[in-house]
Parts: structure tokens; sequence; C-alpha cells
């Protein structure tokens, strides 16, 4: 704007409610969306004669308009599996609440051998939040990384909280000055510092609100504060973003936030600066999952879990289209070009493996992190050096997606428009019978068996003996416990069953996993159980 440029920017995809339009500082031009008048129109005629317009990419010549019997479930609308159960859907037209269709489009890529990455979005960190649930997606979380741009407060009583900012003035006298926050509105509006004086201070703000994170710099700025710590709420945790402040500025977690407040309530003169000292590597917290990355369990499909993995995607160092050529991002839309770029690396060295296959390589050799939970991490941190050889893959064709879908108990036309072909459900599947590279289980009183077939792309001829870490109060037992292959891409089928150890449990979940270990090579499986 100071150059002359206006500056256009998304409203945001996050209505219909109040107060989530995104991009709303006043020098910049917010846009919302509306409709245009080209439809693709699809035509509900009811039993009463009225006629309610719709749209509809598929669009069949030969549809007989013969009335059908319409149904819902009254108490899940969304046509999930359990919502589908206890209905009788045959031969009639169901309505459902939409939930989505980048599955259509990853479908398809896969069958043709793309492999699709895909956001886990920037919902989180609350349960049940991850997008993009579909097996044939890659479904990919963001995570921290070891490189950080310290920005360090020093308090007047000589303690010091790490902080970060893209901002690192190299002229920072590093002064010691009074340090101030609104007691009744922490939020550095421009209403909440109109009232106090903040200038030549450093002002402590919330993070959250109305107002960006730098646009609450401009407040301070514009009212002539010299600084500005921003503390996280308790929601976001840990997780701070390094961004071109306009003013000397530290982002810090929930928790050195509540030190922060402690000190200034302990004392009638609060002082504060900030000590800038560029980028430091090894930092202790690293590969944290973003407090804002989409979190399982997976609604739309309980025996498949989500995400499926995390990559970096906090504060990364992009290229981007304008004159600076870089910025600092973080989001979901930051980790999921790591694994796509890990993904192609994979092809590359294998160019005849599956999306499957690739998926199941990346899956199966991630890092474990024993800090968080399945649903936060999926499999694990993504370790590109062992990607490309996996030892052994899981394996899916089209076909089984197909019977996996029937299984979830979709009429044949509902699975139609999930993957836009003929489906004939005359042969299905359990969604947790599907060969994914994972187990997600809704356990009873009764055990359950599963099978999975692996195909040895490692050694010609090798040995994998199992190893079970069982999730607490389930027995886990894997038979054979010792697969034998003697050349390359030679399957070897085993069951897993599992049962409940007692049924008292009062825990909704528990996780661990499972592992083929051979003298080269470890294939890891992780299991989360939700007890029914």
């Amino acid at each position: 704007m100071r150059k002359g440029i206006l500056v256009s920017c998304s409203a945001g995809n996050t209505g219909p409610l109040p107060g989530t339009v995104n991009n709303r500082d006043p020098w910049l031009f917010t846009v919302g969306a509306s409709t245009t008048d080209r439809k693709l129109r699809a035509t509900v005629r009811l039993g009463d004669g009225k006629e309610i317009y719709g749209e509809s990419g598929f669009q069949p010549k030969d549809f007989s308009e013969t009335m059908l019997p319409l149904i819902r479930n009254v108490s899940d609308a969304f046509c999930s599996a359990e919502s589908l159960e206890n209905i009788d859907v045959k031969g009639k037209i169901v309505l459902c609440v939409s939930d989505g269709v980048i599955a259509e489009g990853g479908f398809t890529a896969m069958r043709k051998g793309i492999l699709v990455s895909c956001s886990a979005g920037n919902t989180g960190p609350l349960p049940g939040t991850v997008n993009n649930r579909d097996p044939w997606l890659f479904t990919v979380g963001a995570s921290t990384t070891d490189r950080k741009l310290r920005a360090t407060v020093r308090l007047g009583d000589g303690k010091e909280i790490y902080g970060e900012s893209g901002f690192q003035p190299k002229d920072f006298s590093e002064t010691m000055l009074p340090l101030i926050r609104n007691v009744s509105d922490a939020f550095c509006s421009a209403e909440s510092l109109e009232n106090i004086d903040v200038k030549g201070k450093i002002v402590l703000c919330v993070s959250d609100g109305n107002t960006s994170r730098i646009g609450k710099g401009h407040y301070v700025k514009n009212a002539g504060g010299a600084g500005m710590i921003l503390v996280n709420d308790e929601l976001h945790g840990f997780t701070v973003s390094a961004e071109p402040h306009v003013v000397p500025a530290a982002h810090v977690s929930y928790t050195d936030g509540l030190k922060i407040i402690s000190y200034m309530n302990s004392t009638s003169n609060p002082l504060a600066t900030f000590l800038f000292r560029g980028t430091i590597f090894e930092d202790d917290f690293a590969r944290e999952v973003a407090s804002f990355s989409g979190r399982g369990p997976n609604r739309a499909s309980p025996g498949i879990l989500k995400p499926d993995i995390v990559a970096p995607g906090v504060n990364i160092l992009a290229a981007w289209p304008t004159k600076s050529t870089f910025n600092i991002a973080s989001g979901t839309s930051m980790s999921c070009p790591h694994v796509s770029g890990i993904a192609t690396l994979v092809k590359s060295t294998h160019p005849d493996w599956s999306p499957a296959a690739i998926k199941s390589a990346i899956m199966t050799t991630a890092d474990l992190d024993e800090k968080s939970d399945l649903f936060t991490t999926g499999a694990g941190h993504v370790n590109p050096s062992r990607a490309s050889d996996p030892g052994l893959i899981y394996d899916i064709k089209h076909e089984d997606y197909v019977q996996y879908l029937c299984g979830l108990k979709y009429p044949n036309k509902a699975a139609y428009m999930s993957i836009l072909r003929k489906v004939n459900c005359l042969s299905k599947i359990a969604e947790a019978e599907l060969n994914y590279p994972s187990f997600s289980i809704g356990l009873g009183l009764e055990a359950q068996t599963y099978t999975r077939t692996v195909t040895n792309v490692g050694e010609a001829v090798s040995s994998y003996v199992v190893e079970i870490v069982p999730p607490q109060g389930v027995d886990v037992i894997v038979d054979p416990p010792l697969l034998n292959f003697s050349e390359l891409n030679q399957k070897k089928t085993y069951q897993v069953t599992f049962s409940r150890e007692s049924s008292s449990s009062t825990t909704k979940f528990v996780q661990g996993y499972l592992r083929w270990t051979s003298s080269k090579h470890f294939v890891r499986s992780p299991i989360v159980v939700t007890f029914k």
C-alpha cells in the first residue's frame, strides 16, 4: 500500500458463521465469493410435484426419472458408514449432508498411477478436525522443525523467555523498557489501545482475536509502542510463528506467556527487552505437531487412521512470487508439499510402484512420536532418508477401494458419486480390512481379526519377525509371527487378532504398534483402538 499497490485478499472459506472473515486489516481489499449464472443443472422432483434446483457434474442420459422412495437418517445425515448401518437404503434415494468433493479427483488420479497428497487442514487442535479422510488420499499434518528464528524476552528480574520473530532488527538497544498490557482486553485491537499509554513501552498481546498477529503490531506501532510480546492462548499451546512484524516482537507459547504475566503481577514496575540472535538450530521442542494441524479420529470412516503422517509445516522458508522472493509461512499447505516431494523421489527410484506402495513406504519408515497420540501424528514424522528402502510395502489396488466403499454400506449410486465410476457392490470389505499400513479399530467385547498382505521389496532372501507393542488393555496376536521371503515382489499374508483384556476400561482409546523386523529393515504400523 505504501508503494501505491492495492492488495486484494481472500475473505477465507471458513464461513458462514459471524466473525470468520480473514484478512481484516483496513489497508487490505478483502473479497468474498459469489456465484455465476452458469449451472450444471440437476433438478430434484418431489412426490408432490415440486421441483428443487441443484447441480451435478454427473449427468446420466439413461436415468429413468421413475419416482423412488426418499429417505434420510434423522440423527446423522452425513451418510457415514455408521449412519447407514441401521436403515434400509436399497433402491432408494438418500438425502445426505455434503462433506467434500476432493475425493473424486483423488480417486481418478490414483487409478492413473498418481499419488495425491493433501493437507490435513488447519482447523486443529480439537478432535475430529482432520480433512481429506479418504484412504486413497495421502493426508499430511504439520509439525515443527529444529530451526528457530529466536527472539528472546528478557524480563526485569533477569529471566529469559524464548520466542520467535521474523523481524530481527540489528540495531535494537536491548535497554529495559516498561512492560504493559490491557487487563480487560489483551487482544490489542485498535480500540483496546486507545485508553492506555503505550508510548515507548512493550505491550503484551494475546495472539488470538479478530486481528492478525502482524495487524496487532501495526496497532501497537501506530499507538507509539516500542515493541510487542504475543502470547498464545491455551488452545494453541506451544505453536509460535516467526512472522515479519512491523515492531520488535516475540511470539511466545501459552506456558511462557503465563510466566511473563506472573512476573508482571509480582511487581509495580514490570520491565522487559528483546534479544535478537537470528537463526538457532537443534531446538529441544523440534518436531512437535502444530496446534492448527487437523486431528483425527476420522469421523467419516473410523476404520481408517487419519492423518496419515506429519511433516514440517511451521515457519517454513518458501519461495514467493513477490519482490522479496521468499516468505516464512505455516500451515498444512506447507507440510503437504514436503511429502509430495518425498513421494516424487520414491517414485523416481521405484517407477513401477503404485500410489499405495509409495504411501506405505513413507508411512512405515516414519519416525515415531511418543509425545503425541496417533490421531495427531498418524504414522509419525516423515523420514525421507528411509522412505525409498522400506523392506516391505502394503499395496492396494483401485478395486480394493471400491470394495472398501461398498463395505461402508454406500448405495451403488452414492459410491459412484464418491469416485465417478460404475460400482457394483457384490463384493465388499470392512473398513479395517483394507490393506492399509495402519490399524484403526473400534473394539467391543468380541475379538476382531483382520488380514494384511505385504510385498517384499527389500532383500530377495529375507526373514521378518514381528514385534508388538500392544495398546494398553488390548491383547494383540499376529499369525504367523515370522515371514520368510525367497524372492523380490513375493507376497505374504498375516492376520492380526485384537481382543480386550477387560471390559471395565474407562479410557476412550489406546495405542501401540506392530513392527516387522529383518536384519536390514523395520516396517512399523501404528495401532489405535477405540473402545466401544
